[in-house]
């Protein structure tokens, strides 16, 4: 039962970073960077670095995700990212910001409903680690499942 549920949690996170790349793929990066620097945290060079590189790195970890290869380390990168966005949504709505999320592309404000969504992403990202995990350690120590 835990493996068809974790192949539905890294189907669903790998889809979930695919829905978010593909429209910054779509669109110049120079828009991605304008969302970026919304936020207010960082300087320019790194909005144009983080423009540029983090839809790519969406795709790729969403490519991983769905694989399924080193599963361990995807769901933690993919939890590291998600609660670093998490992090910079609930500063930015505490602070007042209006301005665009830029999670899926363009025109999401920031606003209780973004926060509730990308807080359940978080935790499935964190169900999807703490069962790679409990899944790795449960191999280890079945004999059956071990190489001669």
């Amino acid at each position: 039962m835990s493996r068809y549920f974790t192949l539905a949690l890294r189907l669903i996170m790998g889809g979930v970073f695919i829905l978010a790349a593909w429209p910054k793929l779509q669109q110049p990066w120079a828009m991605f960077a304008m969302t970026v620097d919304a936020y207010g945290l960082l300087p320019q060079w790194a909005v144009i670095l983080v423009a540029r590189t983090l839809p790519w790195a969406e795709l790729a970890l969403a490519l991983w995700l769905i694989s399924g290869l080193w599963l361990r380390f995807s769901a933690a990168a993919a939890s590291a990212i998600l609660l670093g966005f998490f992090t910079v949504l609930v500063r930015s709505y505490l602070k007042g910001f209006q301005i665009d999320c830029g999670c899926f592309g363009g025109g999401d404000p920031i606003s209780p409903r973004t926060l509730l969504r990308d807080g359940i992403l978080l935790t499935l990202s964190l169900t999807l680690l703490v069962l790679a995990i409990r899944q790795r350690k449960s191999a280890s120590l079945d004999p059956a499942r071990q190489a001669p």
